[in-house]
């Protein structure tokens, strides 16, 4: 752990006494607070027009899971139109629950569209810091611009949250978070010269993902990121388990879904997400749905996908083995048009959303890279080797999305993506081993973000795969950050920002490269 991550902790700590939370009546509300009871933070998300989704948990101290004791509270909330909170629009008192890890959700409705929002949290003399957020704008409102950073990937062990420092500072309109907000396992075991190296501290079961989640929501500038404004979120396999896929895990675990759904769980006390309905019974967390759609008035549609809960198994695993691998053409199971990554009810959604969509623009936010990208080149439709985890595995499923993007024709559509941490600028058409033609046209964008801290490829390798892969206009996979973005109805600028040091909280960021897509010109072009 770094020193900057360990003073904070340190102060966390410090504010506690002998005296806990739990002296207090169940469901009661405090006068006197005996510790600081918000040390992760607060956050907001899932804005619609006329609503957000507000979060905390209490926990006073992130490193005792135990600190907030065993009986629930009552939490007093404030939305203000202004941060001195001289107007509140809508106050009111949650409950914590034990049972939900003394997490706390509150959907504010009645809210006015496109209005900046600030909020805060109380519990007996405690006071939340103070979030900024804001509702979308009205349906039939064309805003003038929309201001979106997305990132993803942030293992703890792997570097400092400079990208959410940064982030912060932008004062972006919006965050999208792509996936693996955590990491199911710790630091690598570096006592045995292992290949590959061994993975501590695993996540298993609900205590171990929930104190997970709290180590991560620690850190200050994860929290600054979060207090910014309002986050859209999905899940890929990390918040689970690596490279699961359904019901199946690596090691073909036969209580894998008893774990997912901890995991599940988990993910949704430490979000601000909204769930139609909270799940019920034993197992309820067994399946949830995560995907949505948010509309930012007729600017911007989002599609946020999830390709980890729905999928077909992994084409052509290894013998007693789940999850991915790489394989060539002899793997005919990976063609297979049977096969989805997003489950057939889901992609029905997704297309239903392009055809409803009166957008200027198509965002399918999701986890993973969607253009092709073979590790060997590629001469004709049967060369190439595919890593089966992402859309490669899947590609009857990637050309079922580009066939209905070319039928129904939503307005400027662009995929964002994550996982494979790595700066990518891609043009998606139907056929990638064929050049651009009349019958073959670019039809989608795709910039995919690197990770916030997770480590990746030497940069010769993704030089390699950028040569072999035509349609992929620009690789980077040597630098961590994010990606900021401003989209207005004539274009959307994108920056991929890249930190100058990962291992240092306070390190700068520079923009490494710029493109812009013109409205009804789809395709990458740079923009430095």
């Amino acid at each position: 752990m770094s020193h900057h991550r360990r003073n904070f902790l340190a102060l966390s700590a410090r504010l506690l006494t002998l005296a806990a939370l739990s002296s207090a009546f169940p469901g009661r509300a405090l006068s006197r607070t005996a510790a600081y009871p918000f040390s992760l933070g607060i956050a907001s998300g899932s804005p619609r027009a006329d609503r957000v989704v507000i979060w905390t948990r209490i926990l006073p101290d992130p490193l005792d899971a135990f600190s907030a004791g065993a009986q629930a509270y009552a939490v007093q909330w404030e939305m203000a139109e202004d941060e001195a909170f001289t107007r509140i629009a809508a106050k009111g008192s949650a409950t914590a629950l034990p049972e939900l890890a003394h997490s706390v959700h509150v959907d504010v409705a009645g809210l006015r569209p496109d209005r900046w929002y600030w909020y805060r949290f109380l519990l007996g003399d405690a006071v939340s810091p103070v979030g900024r957020t804001r509702t979308a704008p009205a349906q039939d409102a064309m805003p003038a611009s929309l201001r979106l950073a997305f990132a993803s990937c942030q293992h703890w062990e792997f570097g400092e949250y400079g990208a959410h420092r940064h982030i912060a500072v932008e004062a972006p309109d919006l965050v999208a978070f792509l996936g693996d907000y955590i990491y199911e396992w710790g630091p690598y075991d570096l006592s045995h010269p292992a290949t590959p190296r061994r993975r501590m501290n695993v996540c298993m079961t609900l205590a171990d993902y929930r104190a997970r989640y709290a180590q991560y929501k620690s850190d200050p500038h994860l929290q600054a990121s979060h207090r910014a404004a309002p986050w859209i979120v999905t899940w890929d396999d990390h918040e689970v388990a690596n490279d699961y896929g359904n019901d199946r895990d690596e090691l073909l675990d036969s209580n894998f879904l008893a774990r997912r759904a901890g995991a599940y769980q988990a993910f949704y006390e430490h979000m601000p997400v909204r769930l139609l309905a909270l799940p019920d019974g034993p197992q309820r967390f067994a399946h949830m749905q995560i995907y949505d759609r948010y509309d930012w008035g007729r600017l911007a549609r989002f599609n946020m996908l999830d390709d980890r809960q729905y999928r077909s198994y992994h084409a052509c695993q290894q013998p007693g083995r789940g999850g991915s691998t790489s394989v060539t053409s002899r793997c005919a199971e990976r063609l297979d048009p049977a096969r989805t990554l997003l489950g057939f009810e889901q992609e029905s959604w997704l297309y239903n959303g392009f055809a409803s969509s009166r957008a200027q623009w198509n965002f399918v936010a999701q986890q993973t890279l969607m253009a092709q990208a073979s590790q060997v080149p590629v001469s004709n439709a049967d060369d190439g080797r595919f890593w089966t985890d992402g859309w490669d595995g899947y590609p009857a499923a990637r050309q079922r999305l580009f066939d209905n993007i070319t039928r129904h024709r939503p307005a400027n559509p662009m995929v964002l993506s994550g996982d494979v941490h790595t700066f990518y600028a891609s043009d998606l058409k139907r056929e990638f081993n064929h050049p651009v033609s009349p019958a073959n046209p670019v039809i989608a964008t795709e910039f995919c973000g690197t990770s916030v801290t997770s480590s990746s490829r030497p940069q010769s390798c993704t030089d390699q795969y950028v040569a072999q892969n035509p349609h992929i206009k620009f690789g980077r996979s040597d630098r961590r950050g994010y990606v900021m973005m401003e989209v207005t109805p004539g274009r959307a600028k994108v920056k991929f920002q890249a930190l100058e040091d990962v291992h240092k909280a306070d390190s700068d960021v520079s923009t490494i490269a710029r493109f812009v897509v013109e409205d009804g010109r789809p395709g990458i072009v740079r923009d430095d």
